[in-house]
């Protein structure tokens, strides 16, 4: 039965004189990675509960017609006690993604969540073994609901045009 529907869908796409939508990862690599420890010798003396502060950024950029590349920025500090620094780790996670059939908000919907969620574990990965290999305790971060950070910046930018728009009114 679903054979039957993702036929009709194409053919239908076809008709339109559009390709079918489709999604597909082609390339996912590191394009940044450092690792500090700025009190060098003094990091590992460092007594107290350890805080971990994550930063999360991405970076979409149109490569042609229906590639994109997608950077996953994120930092990681970890502090102990007061505000010693004990080490900070920085991981650009890119990914080579084609996405055909998908235009406008969705389009930006796809390249903002599943783009990064498909991303994420590798920065996971790569930020835990740089810890361990730092001589520190593994950092496991948690997981992160990118559809629900979307949907926040969604609301947040409207708020905020809506607030410009009564200003300039």
């Amino acid at each position: 039965m679903s054979e039957e529907n993702t036929t009709n869908n194409e053919a239908a796409a076809a008709a339109e004189g559009k390709a079918p939508a489709g999604f597909g990862i082609k390339r996912v690599f590191t394009k940044d990675l450092s690792f500090e420890v700025p009190a060098g010798l003094g990091a590992f003396s460092l007594q107290g509960q350890p805080n971990v502060g994550q930063d999360l950024n991405t970076q979409i950029n149109r490569v042609d017609d229906t590639h994109y590349e997608v950077v996953l920025k994120v930092t990681v500090t970890v502090k102990m006690g007061e505000d010693k620094v004990a080490f900070l780790a920085e991981v650009h996670q890119a990914g080579i993604f084609q996405v055909v059939g998908i235009e406008g908000p969705q389009l930006q919907q796809v390249l903002s969540t599943a783009c990064p969620q498909i991303l994420f574990p590798y920065v996971r990965e790569t930020i835990d073994s740089l810890a361990v290999r730092g001589g520190f305790a593994p950092v496991l971060l948690p997981q992160i609901n990118f559809d629900a950070l979307f949907v926040q910046a969604v609301a947040q930018a409207k708020a905020q045009a809506d607030s410009q728009a009564e200003a300039d009114a």
